[in-house]
């Protein structure tokens, strides 16, 4: 009776062996290729339930993977056409496309396929680098730099039954020695061009200063220039009316001129002055205080009125609206109007008869000056 179950125990083993090594079941994310004798008979795609030869010593199966699969490549070194060298980190997603070439030609491992993936996508990613200049991998061109690459990977791992799907750069960084001579040739450039944008400035400056100091100089000079002709004829103008008063009588004009000469020479100042009584500064002195005879013969007087000069239309002088007007009338220090002398009333004679022959006046520290701009007399 033992002996009967042993052997329907091992009959039932026997049969469940046989049962569970003739199935495999294949799911949405695998795929089995069949070998018979380390031949390839067959290969599933799909999910399912699928049968065998018992026993693996006939029929073996081997699952591979139907995902996609990452392979990652960290802190490359690449050369551009400049010179300059990036580090770059990228990456590539790749599923098994045909089992049967991933078989036969990469023994079904994965390793096989990243060790070539890593070769050929090393050597893509130099070439797409070499062929740019430096700042392409950060411009708008990177895309296309990444579409090149896996067109460039594609038909080496098409031979492996693997399907390139893309490839992504994910950092394009400088070398840390090419970073530090890169900032310091973008400092350099950009004091340049400060530099150059402030010597601009400075130079437009002193262009507009220029022009505003010769503008103020024009300015200035026109102002003088007018200021003197105005002064000018104001002088002149001046000079007339008083030549017109003082020429009515020249005698009494060079009597009043003698005794400013005095007034001025005379005054207290401390200064010496030794002269001989003949001298024509000394004229007065020994008249016994007369005057000279009154003159008989007088200009005829002139009328202020008549000096006047005509209206016209011209401008007034350089624009600053400056116009002749009719000259002031001329007055005394009392207030009354200066009119032309018909006469001089001589003054009662000094009682003393005489006068000094020499005198020694006060020092006096300036020449005698005369009181107005006019002509003086020869005897002062």
């Amino acid at each position: 009776m033992t002996n009967r179950l042993l052997v329907i125990g091992a009959i039932v083993l026997a049969a469940l062996y046989v049962l569970f090594s003739s199935i495999y079941i294949v799911n949405e994310r695998e795929q089995a290729i069949v070998m018979r004798f380390g031949q390839i008979t067959a290969v599933n795609t799909q999910p399912g339930l699928y049968f065998k030869v018992p026993t693996d010593i006939v029929d073996s199966v081997q699952i591979v993977e139907d995902r996609l699969l990452r392979y990652d490549l960290d802190d490359m070194t690449v050369q551009v056409s400049g010179g300059a060298f990036y580090e770059v980190d990228a990456f590539l997603s790749y599923r098994i496309a045909d089992p049967r070439l991933f078989r036969e030609r990469a023994l079904g491992q994965l390793s096989v396929v990243e060790d070539r993936i890593a070769t050929r996508f090393d050597a893509a990613l130099r070439q797409v680098y070499g062929l740019r200049e430096f700042n392409a991998a950060l411009s708008e061109q990177r895309p296309q730099m990444m579409r090149e690459a896996r067109d460039l990977i594609y038909p080496d791992m098409v031979e492996l039954g693997v399907e390139i799907v893309d490839v992504r750069i994910l950092r394009t960084d400088l070398a840390r020695e090419v970073e530090e001579r890169t900032f310091e040739r973008m400092r350099a450039e950009r004091l340049a061009e400060a530099a150059l944008l402030r010597a601009r400035g400075q130079e437009q400056a002193q262009s507009l200063r220029a022009i505003a100091d010769r503008q103020a100089v024009e300015i200035v000079a026109a102002a003088t220039r007018d200021a003197e002709i105005i002064r000018g004829d104001g002088d002149a103008e001046r000079i007339r009316l008083y030549a017109a008063a003082y020429g009515q009588d020249p005698e009494f004009f060079e009597f009043y001129r003698s005794m400013e000469a005095y007034r001025t020479a005379l005054a207290g100042t401390g200064t010496t002055m030794v002269l001989t009584p003949e001298s024509e500064f000394f004229r007065y002195f020994g008249s016994n205080g007369e005057l000279p005879a009154a003159s008989t013969s007088f200009p005829t007087p002139i009328d202020p009125s008549s000096q006047v000069p005509a209206a016209t239309d011209e401008p007034a002088l350089d624009g600053l609206g400056i116009e002749e007007t009719t000259p002031p009338s001329v007055t005394l220090d009392d207030g009354t109007p200066l009119e032309p002398t018909q006469g001089t009333q001589i003054p009662a004679p000094v009682e003393d008869g005489s006068a000094p022959a020499e005198e020694t006046p006060a020092p006096a520290e300036e020449a005698p000056a005369p009181v107005e701009e006019t002509p003086a007399p020869a005897g002062q």
